[in-house]
């Protein structure tokens, strides 16, 4: 071999390798992100869930850096092993979980947590290994200044972060909606056994039996490719066992896990497993939230829906002749497609394709604060999923609620649903407290809905609230007697101190994950 072709082979190690950082990168990064993911969709809370998978993940990355000592020689074959390591265990991790989480008894999830950050810990540990492997096999085979420290460093970190950033963008945004979870997990297992394989053919002449590598390269891209084959059908067996009746659609957004069902009762909708509605008794629940408000007012001609993608409270809304125009915020287009669809649509009458009606899809916060034309609504309906997470909380906030006051007529009325007052006491009652402090009149009140129980909503205006002497006809539930009854709150229910819900101080997510923890 001439000095020139020696020069050129070590070139192309080099690349090679830094492009393996770039993709060891990139795919240490999606395992972490998808048991954050999987953990926040299985267990809630996501803040929770993303801080302690995130923090468990970084330790173990540092376990690795660490064990990285004790390797002296052979650093190609050891990095070979690390990687068809990472590429199995990581690639199966979302398919692992997903498949253990569907075995556990309900309500019985400490096993699943202690297996969920035990693989989270063996995988981080097996992805901080790699790193300094690569940079000791890059010193072995750089010559001059580009096997200085500094100049390995650089390189090693600057390829490393551009890969992470990579993942970062294209994890919410592109792979997790068209994939999936189970699947996203194996895309990226594939790509470290591609890294083994290229490592497998570069380093060939260094490599000691190499044919058994070889083998284990490719037993390993036949497990993986198996299961990719599979994974379908054993995510339609895991979130069967989950629900526990068939399986009508599924979908994954950028924003949630979204599963339609179908059994003996009727039609379920679930976002991230938790239960939207019920088609046995849904109208009790959209009854409830639209028509103590809007039979209020009177004489409602626009009303502006934020949440309620699924259409069945706009179903009610269009009962009021003297209506409009209804805009939906909506920020899942994934729902309101889905609403939009053969099943929904036979539940919500075709709601969402009525002339008077106008979807739009943007964060409801982020929209109030863009509308140029304040003061324009008769009915404001709030119809977010309960404030689990922080993200959600903020839609409860002060800070909500004065932009809603913006888009809301003098004579205007906010209706807000409020979760259980029965199981989340002190939650309903913050929200009511919150409501208050900028500056409304509230009237809260609560109807039985079976699936869920003892169910909270509260209307806010400029005026105290007074019943109508009549409702819409063809109402299954309310009437123009039990909407008084509706009122009134037995001992267990009646008011406490909640507090008020800010942004700097969300004290209705602390509430709410306490309280319905304990019901758990």
């Amino acid at each position: 071999m001439t000095v020139s072709e020696s020069r050129a082979r070590i070139s192309l190690a080099e690349v090679l390798l830094l492009v393996s950082v770039f993709l060891i990168a990139a795919c240490g990064l999606a395992y972490e992100l998808a048991a954050g993911a999987l953990a926040s969709y299985l267990l809630g809370d996501s803040v929770l869930q993303f801080s302690t998978v995130i923090g468990s993940y970084l330790f173990a990355l540092g376990i690795g850096a660490w064990l990285s000592r004790f390797i002296e020689r052979q650093l190609v074959a050891v990095f070979l092993r690390v990687e068809l390591l990472v590429g199995v265990l990581g690639g199966l991790l979302p398919m692992g979980l997903f498949a253990a989480h569907s075995l556990m008894p309900l309500g019985h999830e400490g096993p699943f947590r202690v297996l969920l950050y035990a693989l989270v810990l063996l995988v981080g540990s097996l992805v901080g290994l790699e790193i300094p492997l690569v940079m000791r096999i890059l010193k072995q085979h750089a010559s001059g200044e580009r096997g200085s420290l500094r100049e390995l460093v650089a390189q090693v970190l600057t390829f490393d972060y551009l890969g992470a950033l990579l993942v970062a963008l294209a994890f919410p945004l592109l792979l997790v909606p068209h994939l999936g979870l189970v699947r996203t997990g194996l895309f990226f297992g594939l790509i470290n056994l591609a890294v083994a394989c290229w490592a497998l053919w570069l380093f060939r002449q260094e490599l000691r039996r190499w044919a058994a590598h070889a083998a284990a390269c490719a037993a390993s891209i036949v497990l993986l490719c198996g299961a990719w084959a599979a994974s379908e059908a054993l995510t339609d067996w895991a979130e069967q066992r989950f629900y526990g009746e068939p399986l009508v659609l599924r979908a994954s957004s950028p924003y949630q896990r979204v599963v339609v069902t179908e059994g003996r009762t009727g039609v379920k909708l679930y976002l991230n497993g938790n239960l939207q509605f019920h088609e046995r008794d849904e109208y009790r629940y959209h009854e409830a939230l639209v028509h103590p408000a809007l039979a209020a007012h009177g004489a409602p001609r626009r009303v502006l829906v934020l949440g309620g993608g699924d259409g069945l409270a706009i179903r009610e809304i269009l009962r009021y002749p003297g209506v409009e125009s209804v805009t939906l915020v909506e920020l899942d287009e994934s729902i309101t497609r889905l609403a939009q669809g053969p099943l929904l649509s036979r539940l919500n009458q075709s709601a969402l394709r009525h002339p008077k009606v106008q979807v739009v899809h943007a964060d409801a916060y982020r929209w109030l604060e863009t509308q140029p034309q304040p003061g324009g609504f008769d009915v404001v309906i709030a119809d977010f999923p309960d404030p689990s997470n922080h993200a959600l909380g903020k839609l409860y906030s002060t800070s909500f609620y004065q932009r809603v006051l913006e888009h809301l007529s003098a004579s205007g009325i906010l209706v807000v649903q409020s979760t259980s007052p029965l199981i989340a006491r002190r939650s309903f009652w913050t929200v009511v407290d919150t409501l208050e402090a900028v500056g409304l009149s509230t009237t809260p009140y609560h109807a039985l809905v079976p699936s869920f129980g003892e169910w909270g909503f509260v209307m806010a205006s400029h005026r105290p609230w007074k019943a109508p002497p009549q409702l819409p006809s063809g109402l299954r539930f309310l009437t123009p007697k039990s909407l008084p009854q509706m009122m009134q709150f037995p001992p267990d229910m009646d008011r406490v101190p909640g507090g008020i819900n800010r942004l700097s101080d969300p004290v209705l997510v602390t509430h709410f994950l306490e309280e319905w923890g304990k019901a758990h």
